[in-house]
């Protein structure tokens, strides 16, 4: 498609050039000069196209389709174009600009984004421990997990899906999943979907080891935050590495006893620790 439109402007370029009725000797003599970039400078005049398009932002309670209906109104309205001379160089990515709408549709879009949809996509499906309970839990709202993993299934399966851009095969969609499991196991899954799920990677927990790593590795650690905030107070906060080092055992041992939710600990931690501090930072000034 690329050679195709690069073939109509240099044909239109070529029209301002020597006349649309001028002799085949004199076309091709000028279409030599084009190619080897003499004639870059030269000066044609062409129709530009007004293109300019007000921004529509998305309001609430205003449904999407009825802002684009507005906005091709808009566009109709607003459609026309002006005489303006400029250099070839100028006026050849313009008319390849204007070329390409010609050529390329809404629908070939379209086409296009669900061919690569169907062939080349992939779906992260995060948390999906979420929907999944004890194989010994089974009553109450936690009875709805198995009736979202049943309409799950389908999708990860293969099928058929009826969209607003129209029908989707997920047959070579590749689907990856996660989930902490720490109530439950991925065997609590339904079988159906353990067998198309099955586990590639499976992490460990972070170590005290590694919550200090994240204490102090990063170039903007939860550390250095806590005590830039403080700064912006005239606070100098000072956090020794022995302090670092109990803040990660803290973490870690909470982690282990209560919930383990990772490195998300640490800050529940660092909050707990600040929090005096942090309230009372306007009074302690200079401090």
């Amino acid at each position: 498609m690329k050679a195709q439109i690069q073939k109509v402007v240099e044909e239109r370029i070529l029209d301002e050039l020597t006349g649309i009725n001028s002799r085949e000797v004199t076309r091709e003599s000028f279409r030599t000069l084009l190619r080897n970039g003499s004639m870059e400078d030269r000066e044609i005049e062409i129709e530009e196209p007004a293109r300019s398009k007000p921004t529509i932002m998305m309001q609430d309670g205003m449904p999407s389709e009825m802002l684009t209906r507005l906005d091709k109104m808009l566009t109709i309205q607003r459609s026309g174009s002006s005489k303006r001379r400029m250099s070839v160089r100028e006026a050849r990515s313009i008319l390849e600009d204007v070329e390409a709408d010609k050529l390329i549709t809404d629908e070939m879009i379209l086409k296009q984004a669900v061919d690569a949809v169907e062939q080349d996509g992939i779906v992260f499906i995060d948390e999906i421990d979420k929907i999944c309970t004890p194989s010994n839990y089974r009553h109450g709202a936690d009875a709805s997990s198995e009736g979202v993993q049943r309409d799950l299934l389908p999708l990860i399966e293969g099928s058929t899906i009826s969209t607003k851009r129209g029908n989707v095969n997920t047959d070579h969609i590749l689907f990856v999943a996660s989930g902490a499991f720490h109530q439950c196991k991925p065997s609590d899954l339904m079988a159906e979907l353990q067998g198309r799920l099955p586990i590639r990677v499976e992490l460990k927990g972070l170590t005290e080891a590694d919550l200090y790593k994240i204490l102090t590795v990063p170039e903007t650690n939860l550390v250095k935050q806590h005590i830039e905030l403080l700064r912006t107070e005239g606070v100098t906060l000072n956090i020794t590495n022995n302090a670092l080092l109990e803040i990660a055992h803290v973490a870690a041992e909470i982690n282990t006893s209560v919930e383990n939710i990772g490195a998300r600990r640490l800050h529940t931690v660092l909050e707990r620790i600040l929090e005096e501090v942090s309230f009372g930072a306007p009074e302690m000034s200079g401090q």
